[in-house]
C-alpha cells in the first residue's frame, strides 16, 4: 500500500489514474483525464492494443483519434494501478466481478474507485458500484460512477457534452469531477449513485428496443412512444428502490435514454435493429464491434423487476426476444394489445 495521504489526489496530475479497460469508451476517458492533466495507464487484455496505445492511437476503438503522451498502456493490471489515485473501472459488466476480485486489497488506500460500467449483474441484480464494493472490498464512500449522454466517438471527436459524476460523498463527486472536466467535456454531480446507475443500465434495455422498432421499418412516432415509455419503466423501477426522481429527468435519464435510443453509434440500439432486421442473437452480436450491454443485462434488470412488483413490460418483450422466448411480432403485438390505462409511472389500467 502507498502512505500518499489523500491530498495528493486533490490536485489533477499529482498521481496517475489507472483506467482498467482499452475500450472506446475507456481510451477515450483516459485521454480525457490526461487533457485535464492527470497521466492515465490503460490497461488493455490484448498486448497489440496496449502496444498501439503506447504509440499514440487506438484504431480497433478511436479510428483517427491521437492519444497524449501522459496516456500509456500494460497488459499487467497490478502494475496498471499501482501508486493511483483513482481507478477507472470501463469492463463488460458481466466480467466486472472476474476482472476485480483479484484485485483486492491491492489499490492505496486513499483511491476513488470510478464505475464507467452501465449494467446489472447477472444472477445477483447488483448495480456495477455494488460490484466493486464487494470484489475490492471497499466501503461506498471510495466509490463513484459516470453516467449520461457520452457516446465515446463524439467525445474523442471534441464534441462538446455533459455527465454526471454520482457518489455518496459529494466532495468525492466533486473530486472526480475535476479529475475530467475539460473544455468539452462538462461533468455534473450528484448524490443519487443509485438512480444514476439505474438509468445507465435500464436505458441499454430501451435502447434494444428502440432499436428494434428501427430495424422493423417504423418511424419516428413509433421511437418516440417507446422511447418515452422506456423511461417511465426506468422512473418506475428507480422509484420503488428509493432512487430520487429528479434523477431520471437529468442528464443520466433522459440525456442519456435520448442519446442511446437515436444515435448510429450505440451498440445497444445497432444490436436492436439487427434484430428487427431479422438477425439472429448471435449474428446481432457477430456483428457488434462492442458488447451490447442491453442484452447482457436485459434479464437481470427484470429479474429486478419481478422480484420488487415493477411492471417493465418493453424489458420483458426485450428478453423475450434475446432469450429467444418470443419473436420479434409477437413481443409488439403484445405490447399493443395491452390494457389501456393512464398516462403516468403509478398510473392504473382504465376499467
Amino acid at each position: 500500500m502507498s502512505a500518499a495521504g489523500s491530498t495528493g489526489f486533490l490536485h489533477p496530475g499529482a498521481r496517475h489514474a489507472a483506467v482498467i479497460g482499452a475500450g472506446a469508451w475507456g481510451t477515450t476517458f483516459a485521454r480525457l483525464l490526461a487533457q485535464a492533466g492527470t497521466p492515465a495507464v490503460v490497461w488493455a487484455r490484448r498486448e497489440e492494443i496496449a502496444a498501439e496505445i503506447n504509440t499514440g492511437t487506438n484504431t480497433r476503438y478511436l479510428p483517427g483519434i491521437r492519444l497524449p503522451e501522459i496516456v500509456t498502456a500494460t497488459t499487467d493490471i497490478h502494475a496498471a494501478v499501482a501508486g493511483a489515485g483513482l481507478v477507472v473501472v470501463v469492463v463488460p459488466a458481466q466480467t466486472a466481478r472476474g476482472v476485480l476480485t483479484p484485485l483486492r486489497g491491492v489499490l492505496d488506500d486513499d483511491a476513488i474507485v470510478v464505475s464507467l460500467m452501465k449494467g446489472v449483474e447477472a444472477g445477483t441484480g447488483l448495480r456495477m458500484s455494488q460490484v466493486i464494493a464487494e470484489a475490492l472490498n471497499l466501503p461506498a464512500s471510495r466509490i463513484a460512477v459516470v453516467s449520461g449522454p457520452n457516446l465515446a466517438d463524439e467525445i474523442a471527436a471534441g464534441q462538446p457534452t455533459a455527465t454526471v459524476v454520482a457518489a455518496p460523498d459529494e466532495a468525492v463527486a466533486v473530486r472526480v469531477a475535476a479529475l475530467c472536466a475539460t473544455g468539452t467535456f462538462r461533468p455534473y454531480t450528484n448524490t443519487d449513485v443509485l438512480g444514476v446507475e439505474l438509468c445507465g443500465a435500464v436505458k441499454n434495455v430501451i435502447a434494444l428496443a428502440v432499436g428494434i422498432t428501427a430495424g422493423r421499418g417504423f418511424g419516428d412516432n413509433s421511437k418516440a412512444t417507446v422511447i418515452t415509455r422506456g423511461l417511465v419503466e426506468i422512473t418506475r423501477l428507480g422509484i420503488a428502490l428509493g432512487a430520487s426522481p429528479e434523477t431520471f429527468a437529468g442528464l443520466a435519464g433522459m440525456g442519456d435514454l435520448v442519446a442511446t435510443c437515436s444515435s448510429p453509434l450505440s451498440r445497444n440500439q445497432t444490436f436492436g435493429r439487427r434484430l428487427g432486421e431479422g438477425m439472429s442473437v448471435a449474428e446481432a452480436a457477430a456483428a457488434s464491434r462492442g458488447v451490447a450491454e442491453g442484452a447482457k443485462s436485459a434479464r437481470a434488470v427484470l429479474d429486478l423487476a419481478t422480484a420488487h412488483g415493477v411492471d417493465m413490460p418493453i424489458t420483458a418483450g426485450v428478453v423475450a426476444v434475446v432469450e429467444g422466448a418470443a419473436t420479434v411480432e409477437e413481443v409488439n403485438d403484445a405490447l399493443l394489445s395491452r390494457p389501456r390505462k393512464a398516462e403516468g409511472v403509478n398510473a392504473a389500467p382504465l376499467t
